[in-house]
């Protein structure tokens, strides 16, 4: 079956004369049929016939279990274990291999740009995909298992791990079309799994760390490895790394405050900093929210000069999605990267153009619009 890398879009015949538009924005797939825009359901969990068709029903029916979370299972008694010393415990919190059951899993806040990080663990932001390794299988953020052959995961301890699946920085996209198979193919030889933590011992982050490494044995799991730590030594080294890890295509960095514990949810124990860029699109439509923002704005329409078109749905206040900023109007936005046809990756919307800079006080200069295959010149700017 075919597929739709970020970005991309195609057009189906229909079971008439109708031609139909099948796009993939952000992992969101959608299609301009009836049906599919007449669904009640969040658009991530939408889908018809002709996506059934192009992508396969398997896939595609995999996909929107995916993006129905489920609970967080409580955490119970914890006991010694011998294998990462007796001065540590481990919190047996017993994870299903259901789709519907999440791991706990530690999730990061933005540096601010001011705390300082000195002493910090710092580590590369990988561009993979987050995967907890419950002793047995891979589960998925959402709480879906990822179906690897059994040589690769041959090796890996009994022991709860969290890590990402990594196929190399710039690979995100490739990455994602082996892991969410489910025919554990011999394309999982490209992916690597990479772990940051060990969230079932009840100890600081150091000790955590090495019994990761303890675990790992490169000869008997070579395709999992314990991901690269180095302190902090101030604030030029952070931005050395930084740059250092973004001239060779990386993500950004990722902070670790020495001496912490796993905690389960959004904790400043962990930081990302990234580089974002900022560039302007015009609003071509609005899009009807669902959920929580029914009745109003869900998310801009924007067009790239370059006549790349995708959605803004982040970074809008409430007040912004009762009056959303006018169709014609040009909008400043930041992204992390381009895919691989020119698409911004997490885009947030910041506010109207004008609004922001005010108006030029001298004519600006004439400056040529970028081509229609070329992408836009962003103005890199610090992490959010």
């Amino acid at each position: 079956m075919s597929d739709l890398a970020d970005g991309e879009s195609t057009e189906v015949q229909g079971s008439g004369s109708s031609r139909y538009l099948l796009r993939n924005v952000g992992g969101v797939y959608s299609c301009n049929c009836p049906a599919w825009r007449n669904q009640s359901l969040r658009i991530e969990k939408r889908t018809c016939k002709h996506l059934k068709a192009f992508r396969g029903e398997a896939l595609e029916l995999a996909r929107i279990a995916e993006s129905t979370p489920g609970s967080i299972p409580a955490s119970t008694a914890t006991r010694s274990s011998s294998a990462v010393g007796p001065s540590v415990s481990v919190s047996a919190t017993p994870v299903s291999t259901s789709s519907k059951t999440v791991p706990p899993l530690l999730l990061a806040h933005s540096w601010d740009n001011v705390q300082d990080l000195t002493g910090y663990w710092m580590s590369e932001k990988l561009d993979g995909i987050r995967a907890y390794w419950n002793g047995k299988t891979f589960i998925s953020r959402l709480g879906n298992e990822f179906y690897a052959p059994d040589w690769f995961i041959q090796g890996l301890p009994d022991m709860i791990l969290d890590g990402e699946l990594w196929a190399g920085r710039k690979k995100f996209q490739r990455a994602t079309s082996i892991v969410r198979r489910q025919d554990r193919s011999d394309h999982w030889k490209e992916i690597t799994y990479v772990v940051f933590d060990a969230p079932a011992i009840v100890a600081p982050f150091e000790d955590r760390m090495a019994a990761v490494q303890k675990s790992l044995d490169p000869d008997k799991t070579p395709y999992a490895k314990a991901i690269d730590q180095e302190r902090c030594r101030d604030l030029d080294h952070l931005r050395a790394e930084l740059a250092r890890f973004e001239k060779l295509g990386g993500e950004g960095l990722m902070m670790r405050r020495p001496g912490s514990r796993y905690e389960v949810g959004r904790s400043f124990s962990l930081l990302k900093v990234k580089t974002f860029h900022d560039a302007e699109a015009k609003v071509i439509g609005h899009q009807a929210g669902t959920g929580k923002h029914k009745g109003r704005l869900g998310s801009l329409l924007v067009e790239l000069p370059n006549g790349i078109q995708f959605s803004v749905g982040t970074g809008l206040s409430d007040k912004e999605r009762q009056a959303p900023p006018p169709i014609g109007s040009m909008i400043t936005f930041r992204y992390q990267e381009l895919s691989d046809i020119g698409v911004p990756r997490f885009p947030s919307y910041v506010g109207i153009r004008d609004a922001i800079h005010g108006p030029p006080a001298a004519p600006r200069p004439v400056v040529s619009a970028p081509a229609a295959d070329e992408p836009p010149k962003p103005r890199k700017i610090w992490t959010l």
